[in-house]
């Protein structure tokens, strides 16, 4: 039977030259996680930078060209050629710190030479805030009044202000450090005139200063923030993706996994039920007696203890297929019309035999005339026998099943089987309709099982569109209900005239 399989596709259910798949992905992962676990609270001194130059850039022309209206109004207003001077000067220190931003955007910026060319820029702005500083040391001789040009400088120098602390609040304390010898030149200018609006004017833009160093601080805080929140989302959207290929790798060796298993389930269940067909045969010829007596009795014992051993494996193969079928889909039904009745009553009939051996009694209660329903008579069969197998074997001596057939609410049918027997725990309920879960009670029991023949009754039911329901309560019985719906039954409810019959059908179904 093994020829019948290909080495090719054998190769590809369980190919292990995959395995390099998985170390790859555990490596992303790791270093994903690592990544994201020293990114919460990392250092973005290279992001900032890059920022603060684009920023930089980005606003060059708008020094200039205030500098140069201030020059002109400058020049109306005093006719003073040191304001062309001044003019002169600010702009070269300006092209200095763009040529400087220029160079360190061409330059691979780490976090380290960020830190190193943080001090360097702000040397910079600082030679700029001296240019400014020495327009604030420039007086007006020619004015009619020196207090209406303390005003224009005082004006000029607010704007010049304002326009750094946008330009610039990617660069920490840059701001003060730049209008800091702007700040010291107006408190000269101020002890050397005693001018009511210099003092005025020296306050004022020394709380300019401070309130622009706090303002520009809150906003470094908050793009920092913001770059923190961005990388960790980075690397959560990495690890997701890092996490869907684990999973989607998983899932496919899972899958190759279970089709393995079918196929080994397959190629067993042919190898293991031919010889138990002949150890049944025989163990069963040996038992009967056919070929002749057997003087020793002890031989007829053993060969009946082979018999009844052989059948338990049989059975126990038997249901793992059926449970492999279902789970990979290739459970197929052989619907025909099928009488629920004579079902239930075969199967009572083939554990009546064994209810005796325990003086368990069987009692029916079957609601006459019900009609016949589309469905597979051997997985109805397999369902009625299961539920009433569990019955037998948890029920002690001399207690009780009950047998219930009817309609439903819904006009469906059903079929209950109760028993008196110890019950089981309602948190263990969900474990007894897993594949191979028992529960505490059939571990103790003297009679385990697989623990399969629940999950095979629901997955049966359940290819029938119906239902299954298993009530239990602690020392006091089980109550196990399999229901097929209404689209399964193939004749309507009674006619109308017998409503009050139909009602009292439909309240029999607890």
């Amino acid at each position: 039977m093994g020829s019948g399989v290909s080495t090719s596709t054998d190769k590809i259910i369980v190919d292990r030259t995959r395995g390099h798949r998985n170390k790859a992905v555990s490596r992303a992962v790791r270093m994903t996680r690592e990544r994201l676990q020293s990114g919460g609270g990392g250092s973005f001194d290279r992001e900032i930078m890059m920022m603060h130059l684009h920023a930089m850039l980005q606003g060059a022309s708008v020094m200039p060209i205030f500098v140069i209206v201030v020059a002109a109004l400058g020049m109306y207003i005093t006719r003073d050629v040191q304001i062309v001077g001044w003019a002169f000067l600010t702009l070269t220190a300006h092209a200095v710190n763009m040529l400087l931003g220029r160079y360190l955007r061409k330059q691979t910026i780490t976090a380290e030479s960020a830190r190193r060319w943080r001090p360097i820029l702000i040397l910079g702005q600082m030679l700029v805030g001296c240019c400014w500083a020495f327009f604030a040391l420039i007086g007006c001789d020619a004015c009619y009044s020196n207090d209406a040009f303390v005003v224009f400088k005082g004006a000029t120098l607010l704007v010049a202000l304002c326009v750094s602390a946008m330009s610039h609040f990617l660069l920490p304390r840059a701001i003060f450090f730049a209008f800091a010898p702007t700040a010291l030149a107006l408190a000269l200018k101020a002890a050397t005139t005693h001018g009511v609006f210099e003092v005025s004017l020296t306050a004022t833009f020394a709380a300019a200063i401070i309130f622009f160093s706090f303002v520009t601080d809150r906003l470094f805080q908050s793009n920092l923030k913001i770059l923190s929140f961005q990388s960790q989302k980075d690397n959560l959207i990495a690890e997701l993706e890092v996490a869907k290929s684990m999973s989607d790798e998983a899932r496919r060796r899972a899958e190759e996994a279970n089709l393995a298993k079918s196929r080994f389930l397959a190629s067993m269940s042919h190898e293991l039920r031919t010889p138990l067909n002949a150890i049944l045969g025989f163990s069963e010829v040996m038992s009967t007696e056919v070929m002749g007596p057997l003087n020793n009795d002890i031989y007829k014992e053993y060969t009946n203890d082979i018999h009844r051993s052989g059948q338990h494996l049989l059975n126990l193969i038997n249901e793992i297929l059926d449970l492999s079928r279902i789970e990979a889909g290739k459970y197929e039904l052989s619907e025909e019309a099928v009488s629920l009745l004579d079902v239930a009553e075969d199967c009572i009939g083939m554990v009546q035999l064994r209810a005796r051996g325990k003086n368990i009694s069987i009692s029916q209660q079957l609601e006459p005339e019900l009609p016949a329903v589309w469905a597979d008579e051997k997985s109805m069969r397999q369902v009625i026998l299961n539920l009433l197998s569990n019955a037998v074997k948890f029920t002690p001596r001399a207690g009780h099943i009950h047998v219930k057939i009817g309609w439903t609410s819904g006009g469906g049918q059903y079929v209950s089987i109760k028993d008196n027997g110890p019950g089981i725990p309602e948190e263990e309920i969900p474990i007894v309709l897993s594949a191979f879960g028992q529960g505490s009670i059939a571990i103790k029991s003297a009679e385990q099982g697989t623990g399969l023949g629940l999950p095979i009754v629901q997955a049966i039911l359940a290819k029938h569109d119906g239902q299954f329901i298993l009530k239990s309560q602690l020392r006091a019985g089980t109550e196990a209900i399999a229901i097929l719906p209404a689209t399964r039954v193939l004749q309507s409810l009674p006619a109308v005239e017998d409503a009050p019959s139909v009602e009292r059908r439909r309240k029999s179904f607890a």
